[in-house]
C-alpha cells in the first residue's frame, strides 16, 4: 500500500509540467509592476532633486539683484533656472514670484527689490507610468512643488 501511494506522488510530481508556466505568469505581472513602480520613483526623484538644485540656482541668482539687458527680472529668473536644469522643459506656466517687504507679513507676487525676501516656487507635473499607480492619483500626475527663499541684496554705487 506505501509504495502505491508513493508511486502516485512521484506520478502527480512528473505530471506537474505545466506549473512552473501558471508560476510564471502569476509572478511575472508582480515582478513587472515592481520594475515599473521604481523607474517611476526613479524618474520622480530626479526630477524633484533637479528642480530643487535649480530653484536654488535661481534664487542665488535673483539675490544679485544682476538683470541681462532687454530681459525683465522674471525672464532672468526663468533663465537661470532653465540653465541649471537642462534635462527639464520648464513653461513660464509654472513658475510663481513673490516677495515679502521689510517689517511685511504678506507675500506679495513679483521678484521685489532691494533688500526684499525674494521667493521663486516652481511647480511641476510628473505623469506616472505604471498603469495600477496612475489611478490613485488625479489625472495619473504628481505635482512636485519646490520653492526657494532668500534675501535680496543692496545695491551698492
Amino acid at each position: 500500500m506505501r509504495g502505491l501511494h508513493a508511486s502516485r506522488i512521484a506520478r502527480t510530481l512528473r505530471c506537474a509540467k505545466g506549473s512552473t508556466l501558471i508560476e510564471a505568469a502569476f509572478i511575472t505581472p508582480l515582478l513587472l509592476l515592481l520594475t515599473f513602480s521604481i523607474v517611476d520613483f526613479g524618474g520622480l526623484l530626479y526630477v524633484f532633486l533637479a528642480l530643487e538644485n535649480g530653484v536654488g540656482q535661481a534664487t542665488r541668482y535673483a539675490v544679485t539683484g544682476a538683470n541681462p539687458p532687454g530681459m525683465t527680472r522674471e525672464d532672468a529668473l526663468r533663465q537661470a533656472m532653465r540653465q541649471a536644469t537642462p534635462t527639464l522643459t520648464l513653461p513660464d506656466g509654472y513658475f510663481a514670484f513673490d516677495h515679502l517687504t521689510p517689517g511685511g507679513t504678506v507675500w506679495q507676487t513679483g521678484p521685489g527689490g532691494e533688500d526684499d525676501i525674494g521667493r521663486v516656487t516652481v511647480t511641476y507635473p510628473w505623469t506616472l507610468m505604471t498603469p495600477l499607480i496612475r489611478p490613485f492619483f488625479t489625472g495619473g500626475r504628481i505635482n512636485i512643488s519646490v520653492q526657494s527663499s532668500m534675501k535680496n541684496e543692496k545695491k551698492f554705487s
